[in-house]
């Protein structure tokens, strides 16, 4: 798993075998089960994962019950609940494996560590967060402001992997339509 992560942060960062010699030490490689929960409601957010394969998600739900999904993490990305990793607080979300997946995982005190003695990791890191960002704000303007259909559509283009892999139901829960609608607009793009 290691391999995948290494490939990984060498295309995105200057490091030194030493350097990657302590991230290695300090991370856990685990086996993900699909539908294994990784983070529950009401938990405290205390660890930062990377996918190396498979695909995990991070959901909140409603009173009702109603899943909402916040972001989808496949191959080569990273997830937590930033908020409660963050702020210490439980965590209003949760994640699970969505495919059986396989991760690498560091505790906040460890990864905190490494961003300490790895200025490049930490540089990385700052960049990535403020993709984020950017990415969550061009993600709530197309939430706000387009149709059903433009949003299904970004969402295609912008994820076709993603698209591929995923129960409509969980596509419809990420850009915040019902299934109802989302079966309607394939239908009508479909006979088009």
């Amino acid at each position: 798993m290691f391999d995948v992560f290494e490939r990984y942060i060498s295309a995105k960062a200057i490091l030194t075998d030493q350097d990657l010699c302590l991230i290695r030490s300090l991370s856990v490689e685990r086996k993900v089960a699909k539908r294994e929960f990784v983070l529950r409601e009401g938990e405290i957010a205390r660890y930062i994962f990377f996918i190396t394969r498979g695909m995990l998600r991070l959901l909140r739900t409603d009173d009702k019950g109603n899943e909402y999904i916040l972001r989808f993490a496949t191959e080569n990305n990273w997830l937590s609940d930033r908020e409660s990793y963050i702020t210490g607080n439980p965590s209003n979300a949760y994640i699970d494996a969505i495919e059986d997946s396989q991760v690498l995982v560091w505790d906040k005190q460890d990864f905190h560590f490494l961003l300490k003695e790895i200025p490049a990791l930490k540089q990385l890191m700052k960049e990535l967060v403020g993709r984020s960002q950017i990415a969550n704000q061009n993600r709530v303007f197309t939430t706000i402001s387009g149709s059903a259909e433009e949003k299904y559509f970004r969402f295609i283009e912008k994820y076709p992997d993603t698209f591929n892999r995923v129960p409509l139901h969980m596509i419809a829960s990420y850009i915040g339509v019902s299934r109802e609608t989302l079966s309607r607009i394939r239908r009508h793009s479909v006979n088009k």
